[in-house]
């Protein structure tokens, strides 16, 4: 998930040097979205396994 984030910064960066305003902003949202998803889904992860034990 980590790596889709990335990827969507690239793109969002080159897109931006490129003058396309739009599909950067696009795919920074979408970088921004998916990072939050990982970070809740590895928080939840982290106190799984606290639990667990």
């Amino acid at each position: 998930m980590l790596r889709w984030t990335i990827t969507f910064i690239i793109i969002a960066i080159i897109a931006g040097v490129l003058g396309f305003g739009g599909i950067a902003g696009a795919a920074a949202g979408i970088a921004k979205i998916i990072f939050f998803i990982f970070i809740v889904l590895f928080v939840l992860s982290l106190f799984k396994g606290v639990i667990k034990k």
